[in-house]
Parts: structure tokens; sequence; C-alpha cells
């Protein structure tokens, strides 16, 4: 078994910001440790070791990635390199990742959001969206907040509809979560298609979400552009030492997948059982698609020492975290069966 974190946390467990329940992998805190002496130092700016580490294990050249603050960092300076201009357009998917729409309005970049349809990316109708002022789509794979997935196949159709000027980010912030044939890895595409960009993190399933850690794979040019205006600085050496020891940590962090699965299982079933409608999850979380009812939920929630993520008048996203926090959830649902929240959510 892998011992959690927080074994006994001080007030309501957390689950509404998709953090790892679990103690950091096996060496990062000692590598962190060692890199307290040189503190007065700055980090290196190239990420070097990282990038040659990241770029081993994708098999590609160093110069095709690029390292960042968290994924969101790569995000939000992909579109300041591409699409910061008043008329362009980004394409994306809504509900999807929230760090994306901020991150266009930040750029003075123009949002066309695409509903989803059956929770789920429509990319026909993204297709459908592009016009010859969009300059950048974005792809969330899982999509967050409802843990869908885009199959391989479904995505070289879409990406054969885009436009080789149109730059395509494809967020994966997610994907050690998901298994099988169609689970999402878009880096082949990215060798082969120089509009392709594939942004990964270190926050999730490797737990380092406080160290701000993020990678790109891309065309060398815009791998280039990337680290050209990444932050001087901007990723700490104890952050680059930690993702580096994590790489070669993959037995651990396949076991702690292994359990996060197991227990999004066990969630998923429950609030299945308690009659609410769940998308099959391909991430760290669950969605439920509660419409005005998601109010009621979230403070239900928190009256019973859990606290989830509120989207008004939408629904609410429950990360997979501690067991105990999971049983406090369906425990929730199972009381409501009667009551203020609906037997079904609302698409």
């Amino acid at each position: 078994m892998v011992e959690s974190l927080r074994l006994a946390p001080v007030g309501p467990y957390d689950l509404s910001a998709n953090e790892s329940p679990f103690a950091p992998l096996p060496g990062v805190l000692e590598a962190v440790r060692e890199s307290f002496g040189e503190f007065t130092r700055y980090p290196d700016p190239a990420c070097a070791e990282l990038r040659a580490e990241l770029a081993g294990g994708l098999g590609v050249s160093a110069e095709g990635v690029a390292v960042g603050a968290g994924s969101v960092a790569l995000i939000r300076d992909l579109l300041a390199e591409y699409a910061a201009t008043p008329d362009a357009e980004v394409v994306f998917a809504w509900r999807s990742y929230e760090g994306c729409r901020v991150a266009v309005q930040l750029v003075g970049a123009v949002s066309v959001p695409v509903p989803l349809c059956a929770d789920r990316h429509d990319l026909p109708a993204m297709a459908d969206s592009i016009t010859e002022r969009t300059s950048m789509v974005v792809v969330c794979n899982p999509n967050n907040p409802t843990g869908t997935i885009i199959g391989r196949t479904e995505l070289e159709q879409f990406l054969d509809r885009v436009p080789g000027h149109v730059l395509v980010v494809v967020d994966e912030a997610y994907r050690d979560f998901s298994s099988g044939p169609d689970a999402p890895d878009a880096t082949l595409a990215a060798r082969h298609r120089s509009n392709v960009v594939v942004v990964r993190t270190f926050s999730k399933a490797y737990g380092l979400a406080g160290l701000r850690v993020g990678y790109a794979l891309a065309d060398e040019p815009v791998a280039t552009a990337l680290r050209a205006r990444a932050l001087p600085y901007g990723v700490s050496a104890a952050a680059q030492r930690a993702a580096v020891v994590s790489m070669h940590a993959r037995e651990a962090l396949g076991q702690r997948v292994a359990q996060l699965v197991q227990r999004r299982g066990l969630l998923v079933d429950g609030l299945r059982s308690a009659g609410l409608h769940v998308p099959d999850s391909h991430a760290n979380f669950v969605w439920l698609a509660l419409g005005g009812h998601t109010g009621a939920f979230a403070r239900a929630c928190r009256e019973a020492g859990v606290r989830v993520k509120a989207f008004p008048g939408e629904g609410v996203r429950i990360t997979v975290g501690e067991a105990e926090a999971i049983d406090r959830v369906i425990s929730v649902a199972s009381r409501h069966h009667h009551g203020p929240v609906p037997l079904q959510g609302h698409h």
C-alpha cells in the first residue's frame, strides 16, 4: 500500500484541486534537500539536465523540448508568442481547462469556446469553428473537468482538418491516469506535424504541484521560441532536480497511479449507485453535471468535511484523493438520494 501524505488532515479534505494525496516519490525529498545549499545560486535557465532526460524518454532531440513553471505557463507563453493580437482567435472546448480561457484573455486574443457534446470535445464543431483569424486550437485530453478522452484516430482525423499554419496545443496533464489503446498520447503527432505541441506536467501523477514544473514537446522552432519567451530562471533548481528524480521512480509511480485508478472506480461506482450520472473518467477526478443542484451538493460535501470544485449552475469536479474522503463523498450522495440532489445529472 502507498502511504498517504494526509493521513490525519487538519480541517476538511480538499478534493478541489486535483492534487496527489500521496507523499513525494522515492528520492524526491532527498534531492530537494540537497538543493538547499544552492539557494544562493540561480538555477540552470536552460533546464539542460531535465530536458535531456525528457528527450531521452520521448525519443526526440532536446532541442524539441521546452520546460516551464507548469503546463499552464507553457500554454500562456504559446499564446503570447502565436496569438497575442486583438484579432487572433483561439478555439477550445468548453467547459474545459479554465487556465486556458484565462490565458487567452490575458494575452488579448479572442476566445472561441465550442460546447462539449455528451461531456466530450466536439471535434467536428471545433474544426468548423476555425477561420482565417484562428491562430491556435487547444485540446485538453483527458478533458478537465469531465475526465473524458479523445481517441488517437479521432485526434488524427481532426488534425487533418486543421490548416498547417494553425498551432494545435494538446494538453495532456492527466494522461498518466488513462490506459488502453486509445490512451492520450499526441507525441507521435507532434513528431510528424510541425503545428502540433504537446504540453504535460509533473503536478498531477508525479505529485510536484507545489514545485511548478511542466514541459512541452514541439517542432524545434516552436520549442526554441518557447525557451526564448520563458521567464528567466522560472523553474527552480529544486523543481528541476525533483522532476529528474521522479522520472526514475517509474515503479512507485505506477503503483500510485494504479491505486488512484482503483479509488476512482470505487468513487464512480458509489456515485452511480446513488443514482448520479458520472462520465467514464480517464483522469484523477470525476465529474457530476448537477446543473442547478451544484451548490446544494457542494455544501453537503463541505458539511461532511470535504471540499469539491463547484462550477455554479453546471456541476462539481471531485478529485480522487484519500480513501476516507471518497467514502464521505459517496455517503453524501447516498444520503441525498431522496433529497435536493437529482438522481440524474444534466448535460
